[in-house]
């Protein structure tokens, strides 16, 4: 089993098909962010360029989408916004936008509000071994969460239920710049940046003993 994730595409995604192996993945997740400002059309083209490549795709919108995307999402049904989905022995569940920023972007929620959301997907996936969070925004106080001036602008409600929780992952984005990983207690936090960085990760389940194991490229 193989998973390539990636997101804060911005409608630049000509670097998707340069990741090795994309083609055979056995699922793609786009984190969000595919457009800037966009709606339904723009995120269309985007993810017609990336269907391309590999069909098995779940994907929620970033704060950067307008609300319509993720309607055009769910009417594909590859939406995982505040839902969880299963595949083979795990369970992956995400929550689109972000908390709220100085810029009044199209998606931006209360720390409630993604409190809310995220336990939704989780609640529909959490009797599987192995659980895969997707948060567009990342958790508060981490390496993924810092603005060039080295301010923290992270979720502090997705940061409390990784830290309940303890997802065996969190795939993020959303702070560009702030490109890379590090452990909240057994949860792997990993932000590959832009796509155009080029950035993704790759998540691999080893058939010999089950073990998953992520990382940055």
């Amino acid at each position: 089993m193989k998973i390539i994730a990636f997101g804060d595409i911005h409608m630049d995604y000509g670097a998707a098909k340069d990741i090795p192996g994309i083609g055979d993945a056995d699922l793609v997740i786009v984190t969000g962010d595919f457009t800037n400002f966009g709606g339904r059309k723009e995120a269309e083209t985007v993810l017609t360029a990336i269907r391309g490549l590999n069909e098995k795709i779940y994907a929620l919108p970033g704060n950067l989408d307008q609300v319509s995307v993720g309607g055009y999402l769910d009417e594909l049904g590859i939406n995982i916004h505040a839902k969880g989905v299963a595949i083979g022995d795990a369970g992956i569940f995400g929550v689109g936008g972000s908390n709220i920023t100085p810029f009044n972007t199209p998606m931006e929620f209360s720390e409630q509000e993604l409190a809310d959301m995220v336990m939704a997907g989780y609640r529909q996936i959490s009797s599987l071994p192995v659980k895969i969070l997707v948060s567009h925004a990342p958790p508060f106080n981490t390496v993924a969460d810092r603005i060039g001036s080295g301010a923290h602008v992270g979720s502090a409600a997705i940061r409390k239920f990784i830290e309940t929780e303890q997802p065996d992952f969190c795939l993020t984005g959303h702070i560009h710049e702030s490109r890379g990983e590090e452990r909240l207690g057994r949860t792997l936090i990993l932000n590959p940046g832009m796509l155009k960085g080029p950035g993704w990760i790759e998540i691999v389940r080893e058939d010999m003993g089950g073990i998953w194991r992520a990382r940055l490229n």
